[in-house]
């Protein structure tokens, strides 16, 4: 897991449309700081951390005969590494990734800027849902952060809708972190109430893990990928506030049980939100940017308080 390879690599690909390197004296300049100097074309890498011994992995016979390799305390196992030094690791890439959330949550309280972290698997309908979003939002000031292994094409897409979007390809990374997301908001120069918008890589493991310093992780269910998944893969779930059932209007052609999908969520994580959306038919999107408008202005008034 990448808590304990600290996996990364990105590269920032494209300036935001219509923004252009120098801000200007008139622009906000929110630059986030890491400690070293950053250029457009930046290379951020993380040393990688692997004792390769030839020892047996960590792991459990179930009752019947299942391998687990996630019962010891570190929750993974890598051959010829103790769980006490897998947890030293996890711990130290957490904590450096957490000083960077930290900075970007700081950035984003005095924008007043709302930040949605939108995870989920490939092929869940993240950028289409983002798209309807931004077109349903309007006038509304919004910049996008797209996160990918490769490609812009999801920027692409973003951008055609007329957003500032920012491409993020993390490369061998299967994840976004908190240093990337910041070094794309040097380069979006946020507007003040903004939302900000961070489209993970698709992957519903290790972005779980990360703290980008949003203001809540949004976990996007294509109805055709099974009513297990929140079961099968419940970190994800557990630390997310709210969730959307897409594609709902392909549930009549699919053996799904939207309840059940519905109750699974809740087994993992009881105090979920749940929206079934269709951002093809436009089902469940009033009650979506209902819901972000919402929270943004409890931002606002929490900011002003």
């Amino acid at each position: 897991m990448c808590t304990v390879c600290g996996c990364g690599g990105a590269t920032l690909e494209g300036q935001a449309r219509g923004q252009a390197q120098d801000h200007g004296q008139d622009a906000p300049h929110h630059h986030h700081h890491h400690g070293h100097k950053h250029g457009h074309d930046h290379d951020h890498t993380h040393d990688h951390v692997h004792d390769h011994g030839h020892a047996h992995g960590h792991h459990h016979h179930g009752d019947d005969g299942d391998l687990h390799y996630g019962a010891g305390a570190a929750g993974v196992s890598v051959p010829g590494m103790s769980q006490a030094r897998l947890i030293e690791i996890e711990t130290d890439i957490l904590s450096k990734n957490d000083a960077f959330a930290d900075g970007n949550r700081r950035v984003l309280r005095a924008l007043g800027a709302f930040a949605v972290n939108l995870v989920s698997s490939p092929g869940s309908g993240k950028t289409t849902l983002l798209c309807r979003t931004i077109e349903k939002l309007g006038a509304r000031p919004l910049a996008v952060i797209e996160g990918d292994q490769q490609t812009s094409n999801d920027a692409d897409r973003i951008r055609a809708t007329g957003a500032p979007a920012i491409q993020v390809n993390t490369g061998k990374g299967c994840h976004l972190d908190a240093h990337m997301v910041g070094h794309a908001m040097d380069h979006l120069a946020l507007p003040r109430g903004a939302m900000l918008f961070i489209e993970n890589v698709g992957n519903l493991v290790c972005p779980a893990g990360f703290d980008l310093g949003e203001d809540a992780k949004v976990a996007i269910l294509s109805v055709t990928e099974g009513e297990d998944k929140p079961l099968k893969y419940p970190d994800m779930f557990t630390v997310a506030r709210l969730a959307i059932l897409n594609k709902t209007d392909l549930a009549p052609h699919c053996d799904v049980d939207l309840d059940l999908y519905e109750a699974n969520l809740r087994r993992v994580n009881p105090g979920i939100e749940i929206l079934r959306v269709s951002a093809r038919t436009g089902e469940g999107m009033k009650a979506w940017i209902d819901w972000l408008t919402a929270r943004l202005a409890e931002k606002s008034a929490g900011a002003a308080a």
